[in-house]
């Protein structure tokens, strides 16, 4: 199985949702390849923001070796499901996708219509949005494993 998660910058968001699914799949035993990317091309090479390396750690994840990089039509072929963080995000990815085969690969992290909140301008909310990703990580690895 590979997964991709895919948030505007690849500094906050999809790298703790990367960092988490990878750690959950690692404890499950499931030779997953889980991987981030970002639809802005600002921070690649960079590490996560200090803040999302911070908060995940406090927590017991270790994302501070993971780099930004930038979403390409080539990742529509290496990863089975590509995973989005917001409904901007979901509509610039699917702009590349060149087929349904593509675009079915391709959802919003949470369920239903639901963003998760980028919380690169406010420190407050890093803790609330790892908490959502964390909770949400749980369920996709169990249903992914379903399948």
């Amino acid at each position: 199985m590979k997964i991709l998660m895919v948030c505007l910058g690849n500094i906050c968001r999809s790298p703790l949702a990367e960092g988490i699914v990878r750690h959950l799949a690692a404890d499950a035993q499931l030779d997953w390849k889980v991987a981030s990317a970002g639809t802005g091309n600002w921070h690649v090479g960079q590490p996560a923001d200090k803040r999302s390396i911070a908060v995940a750690r406090s927590y017991g994840y270790d994302i501070s070796k993971q780099r930004a990089k930038h979403f390409n039509a080539a990742m529509f072929e290496d990863f089975d499901h590509i995973l989005v963080m917001d409904k901007n995000n979901l509509r610039d990815v699917l702009k590349l996708a060149k087929n349904d085969e593509q675009r079915k690969k391709v959802r919003l992290f949470l369920t239903g219509e639901t963003d998760v909140t980028d919380p690169y301008f406010d420190d407050q909310l890093f803790d609330p949005v790892f908490q959502t990703i964390e909770q949400r990580a749980k369920k996709l690895v169990e249903e992914l494993r379903a399948k």
